[in-house]
């Protein structure tokens, strides 16, 4: 007699949403508060977007691939866009990284302005790239 193997589905421990969460609250500054604000924009400009925790501690915005990440350090709260050198960025928003053939940031530091109808718009601009190069029957 044969044993009946179901596959069952892990969790390892809290949702990415939720490690995102335990990150801006363990900051506790103005960079919690800058990732909470660039978090919001997010969603705003693109609510079917998900969430996930990579890298051992990168929060990742992903819709059809990566849209970008938000990676915290001393002095800046970093957006990184996986495909930000083939994005318009007509704002200007893109001040890290601009030497690179694929990615391309944006360092806020304490206290700038984030200008949100440019950033939403960059959002939005990632995701329709990200569907455009979406191979034809692969699922989100």
């Amino acid at each position: 007699m044969k044993k009946t193997v179901t596959a069952k589905k892990e969790t390892d421990g809290p949702s990415p949403s939720k490690m995102i969460d335990g990150r801006i609250k363990e900051l506790g500054d103005w960079r919690g508060e800058t990732l909470k604000r660039i978090r919001a924009l997010i969603k705003e400009a693109d609510p079917d977007v998900v969430e996930e925790w990579k890298w051992r501690g990168v929060p990742v915005w992903e819709h059809d691939g990566i849209i970008c990440t938000g990676e915290t350090y001393k002095a800046v709260v970093k957006l990184t866009f996986a495909k930000g050198a083939a994005l318009d960025d007509p704002a200007g928003l893109f001040n890290s990284s601009l030497d690179g053939n694929v990615r391309r940031a944006i360092d806020i530091s304490e206290g700038a302005d984030i200008n949100e109808k440019a950033l939403k718009a960059l959002i939005r601009a990632a995701v329709a790239l990200n569907a455009a190069k979406k191979k034809p029957g692969k699922k989100a």
